[in-house]
């Protein structure tokens, strides 16, 4: 992610999945760490931000066996009732967290984020952290082979940078990818609670972060004081059939984007028939295959650039102005701006991909038999011909990756407190079903649905109704009443954006600074 696109609006979350029955090995005390020493780092939107850093266990099968380090951050509680340290994660796998916790401190209500210490975190291998990946520099540096393998040549060129991104991975860190996985990272997290002398944590996950909540809540449910999962996982679909599932999705949400341009005609004079718009984005594709604007965005760029609005329609006013310049106007400039605000991948996305691959390869089998992926994708491709082929590219180095993978960890739990999870009914990254079925699988668990809404990460986002249940809960635990069946809360979604305006722009100045820390597709 560019700075430009941290600042603009940049990007937003990612992908999803799941772990089966934890092993017991994964129970039991933490290896002993030292508690961090914390020094100032505070920034002008975070005075009070702190940093540190622990050491965990390389493999915590073998505590004695060599550690990595694990950079943190904080802001510390201010109010008499403290809760005890309130654990933020913004998703991926290969999302840093650290700036996440300055983010939720300030945002939630003074009085609620004064009663924790809230603490950001990156996880193994990404950013502060050290090692940190980075497998092949420049391995998204365009113009990339065109994404739809409708050729031999295109389909040999995309299956090349596939297996070299993992031959990569597999020679530079063989020694760290087999630790690199989502319970090596839960059990990371019980290593931090251990040193900041906690008897219990909460914890506030967004995407990914989902995920690795519930598989730590699976390992350590007795530690769990409080649990937040916003834009849930499907437990049920690690990691494979999540992406097929996801690409339906994408899907749909990208033409909910084109059915807003098309009603916006009067901007953007793209057609008021959503599948004239449609028609035209994909003519886009196609004359950017044959030659990319700018020497810069081809087919696959493109489709880097404007996955974004698939996360955050706050994205949507700016993705709509460089299209219809192209399109309209035959301007290129505009579509290259926005590749480097949206698509653009420098060395902080290559580590969060690196990352995002050796823990999504490691935590479940992948097929590796390429005609499979062939048969599945084609298929899908037929019904959502967006991001299909672009996801599947995404993912392909599992199909050659160096380590082999964990069995899938059951995340079902009867032992927590309840449990508190935000979902919109038209998230493209996370479906809705992941969220219905993790409810069903964390015994009393609540399940708070933006109804309508199609953006991933919904709390802290400006929604008034969602974020006063977050602050009910994170208060005292105070959790809507269910009936045993899907949604036990409904909030209205937020209205779509409007065309830019100075006023649009800043009204949608709180979304977009949480979907810059989120991260997307990581």
């Amino acid at each position: 992610m560019s700075h430009r696109a941290a600042v603009l609006c940049a990007t937003a979350a990612l992908l999803a999945g799941s772990l089966t029955a934890a092993p017991a090995a994964t129970a039991g005390d933490a290896a002993p760490a030292a508690p961090p020493v914390w020094k100032k780092c505070g920034t002008s939107d975070h005075p009070t931000l702190q940093c540190a850093s622990v050491s965990v266990p390389l493999d915590h099968g073998r505590p004695a066996g060599g550690t990595i380090t694990l950079a943190l951050s904080r802001v510390p509680h201010t109010a008499r009732s403290y809760q005890g340290p309130l654990l933020v994660n913004p998703g991926g796998p290969g999302g840093s967290g650290r700036t996440l916790a300055g983010f939720v401190a300030s945002s939630l209500p003074k009085e609620v984020a004064a009663r924790y210490d809230v603490i950001g975190f990156d996880p193994r291998g990404v950013g502060a952290s050290e090692p940190a990946l980075d497998c092949r520099p420049g391995h998204f540096a365009p113009v990339r082979p065109d994404s739809l393998p409708d050729t031999p040549a295109a389909e040999k060129a995309n299956l090349a940078r596939a297996r070299s991104f993992a031959d990569a991975c597999g020679g530079k860190y063989a020694r760290v990818l087999p630790y690199l996985d989502t319970v090596s990272a839960a059990r990371d997290l019980d290593v931090i609670r251990a040193a900041l002398g906690a008897e219990r944590i909460s914890y506030f996950g967004y995407s990914y972060g989902t995920y690795l909540g519930a598989v730590y809540a699976r390992l350590h449910p007795e530690r769990v004081r409080r649990l937040v999962l916003d834009s849930v996982v499907d437990p049920d679909e690690v990691w494979y059939e999540a992406n097929l599932r996801q690409d339906l999705a994408f899907d749909d949400r990208h033409r909910a984007f084109l059915a807003w341009v098309a009603a916006h005609d009067a901007a953007y004079h793209l057609g008021t028939d959503p599948g004239r718009v449609e028609e035209r984005w994909y003519a886009m594709r196609t004359a950017l295959a044959r030659e990319p604007a700018g020497g810069t965005v081809g087919a696959a760029e493109l489709e880097d650039t404007f996955l974004p609005g698939a996360y955050y329609n706050g994205y949507w006013p700016y993705l709509a102005e460089a299209f219809a310049a192209y399109a309209e106007d035959g301007e290129s400039g505009p579509l290259v701006e926005a590749y480097e605000d949206f698509g653009a991948v420098d060395a902080e996305g290559d580590n969060g991909y690196s990352v995002y691959t050796s823990v999504q390869c490691r935590d479940a089998g992948w097929p590796r038999d390429w005609e499979r992926w062939r048969k599945d994708n084609w298929a899908v491709y037929a019904k959502a011909p967006f991001m299909t082929w672009n996801n599947a590219w995404y993912n392909a180095p599992c199909a050659f990756w160096p380590t082999g993978s964990r069995r899938p960890v059951d995340v079902a739990n009867a032992g927590l407190p309840p449990a508190l999870l935000f979902q919109a009914t038209g998230d493209a990254a996370t479906p809705y079903e992941g969220a219905v079925t993790t409810r069903r699988l964390l015994r009393g668990a609540r399940l708070v649905v933006e109804e309508g809404g199609g953006n991933h990460g919904v709390t802290l986002s400006g929604n008034a109704c969602l974020d006063a249940h977050l602050a009910a809960y994170l208060t005292d635990g105070t959790v809507p009443r269910g009936d045993g069946g899907g949604a036990d809360a409904v909030c209205p979604a937020l209205p779509d954006p409007e065309p830019l305006t100075s006023k649009a722009a800043s009204s949608s100045a709180r979304g977009s600074a949480l979907h810059g820390l989120l991260g997307f597709r990581r």
